[in-house]
């Protein structure tokens, strides 16, 4: 790594996942509009084919006129390789298979329990984090063996697991876990200005919050533009919108998106807890009782979706054929920003900047009231090979309980699956939330969907 005329040459990133065909994609747009950084990524993926389509499409980034941060890709068969040399590991996987996913999301249905998303919390989000947390200790052995100076950037779900893994395995690791949830509810307070005050052309950036909570399941206590408190204005804003809803851009498009919403749950939760619930409504609604999720007709009354495991297949193979046009030259990868902040915290942590933002890191006081040592998402100050965390303060103390239950049900998750305790796993997953159900039924759920996962789950009583 060289500095050179305000510029950072032969960095070296090593990414886990990498024959993804979206964030990898995402990735690459981000490096080629960069001019201050170039250098090499190794991409490495379990499927190695993958990963080599990811070289040549990255490599042919490089030969355009239009691209400004040259890079060199290069896909690799080994951890080993990928992480010998690394100043930063990009980690994008997912924890399985689509057939594992699909048990996570749609087999609690028969037992009346929905999911919206299924990655974090409830019953699939404990599923899931029970197939990751052994990948997420061979890639932390990994890296303490063959890069335990660089800096780590997690992208997986379930986030908070994840990383806290990481740091549970190797705890002197440079790891953070980056999530865009926040960003959204920035920009709905931008829309905000825009609706209540006549304020136009608000940038994301320009709205600064107070970040305290869990991935997927963060609260703003304090908001403001310039010399404008957006606390009062978002009371008006919840309650003008919280029986229709409020959509930035087409009226009714969440009918249309998997991914959309109307933000009624949002201004729900703000009208039970007096704070700004700062994720999308498909996450917020899984960290509660049944409230949202009791069954499809309520989802629809609250004006979001239920996202099912077979549009992702359909995707899926939307983006692979996408993946061979841009293999073969017949199509080329569209240069815009992902709105991701990656490249713009690894430019912080090389020294060409300063900036804060919401990232997840474990709790060292940055959350009054929390275990020390649980993966919190608080903002955080990045500059060169540094990352601090901002003092966040405490949530009150309703919705403290309503976090901390989910972080010591999180925290008995990870000791499960890592002494593999079958028994551990079951009193985490009647826990939930979520898991409203008679304990005989929801054995039945658990055993069944252990099963259904046994193949990522080695030396478990299956």
């Amino acid at each position: 790594m060289q500095y050179v005329d305000n510029k950072v040459l032969g960095l070296n990133i090593a990414y886990i996942g990498g024959g993804s065909r979206g964030w990898a994609w995402n990735l690459m747009s981000d490096l080629a509009l960069e001019e201050q950084l170039s250098g090499t990524v190794k991409l490495y993926d379990v499927d190695f084919q993958t990963a080599y389509n990811n070289e040549i499409i990255g490599n042919s980034l490089s030969k355009r006129e239009d691209v400004k941060g040259k890079w060199q890709y290069a896909a690799v068969k080994t951890l080993e390789e990928a992480l010998t040399g690394a100043d930063f590991v990009v980690i994008s996987i997912v924890p399985g298979t689509f057939k594992e996913m699909a048990s996570d999301v749609h087999l609690p249905e028969k037992y009346g329990i929905y999911q919206s998303v299924g990655d974090t919390v409830g019953p699939g989000g404990l599923v899931r984090a029970l197939r990751a947390i052994p990948m997420y200790v061979e890639i932390a052995e990994s890296i303490k063996r063959y890069s335990p100076n660089a800096w780590v950037i997690n992208y997986t779900n379930p986030m908070t697991l994840c990383t806290r893994t990481l740091y549970e395995i190797f705890p002197q690791i440079k790891a953070f876990g980056c999530c865009h949830e926040v960003f959204g509810t920035q920009k709905l307070l931008a829309s905000m200005l825009k609706d209540l005050k006549g304020i136009e052309n608000v940038k994301r950036s320009e709205i600064k919050v107070n970040v305290l909570g869990i991935n997927h399941f963060t609260w703003i206590d304090k908001a403001s533009y310039k010399n404008i408190d957006l606390m009062p204005l978002y009371r008006e804003f919840a309650d003008k919108y919280y029986e229709d809803g409020f959509e930035d851009g087409e009226k009714g498009h969440w009918m249309n998106s998997y991914f959309a919403s109307a933000n009624r749950v949002k201004f729900d939760l703000f009208r039970r807890y007096g704070l700004i619930a700062a994720a999308g409504d498909r996450h917020l609604a899984e960290f509660m009782p049944p409230w949202y999720l009791k069954d499809p007709e309520t989802v629809r009354k609250w004006k979001f979706s239920l996202t099912p495991v077979s549009w992702r297949v359909e995707h899926r193979e939307e983006l692979i054929q996408k993946g061979k046009r841009l293999a073969k030259g017949e199509e080329q990868v569209e240069l815009k920003a992902s709105g991701e902040e990656g490249i713009r915290q690894i430019k912080a942590l090389v020294g060409l900047e300063e900036f804060v933002t919401n990232v997840n890191l474990p709790n060292q006081g940055q959350m009054q009231g929390i275990p020390i040592g649980a993966v919190v998402e608080t903002n955080a100050l990045f500059s060169r090979d540094s990352i601090r965390p901002v003092m966040a303060g405490k949530l009150p103390d309703d919705v403290q309980n309503l976090v901390m239950r989910h972080v010591l049900n999180q925290e008995t998750v990870l000791k499960a699956a890592l002494t593999k305790n079958k028994s551990l796993a079951f009193r985490a997953f009647i826990n939930d939330p979520l898991v409203n159900i008679p304990v005989k039924e929801a054995e039945e759920l658990f055993n069944q969907m252990l099963e259904n996962t046994k193949e990522y789950l080695p030396g478990w009583d299956i």
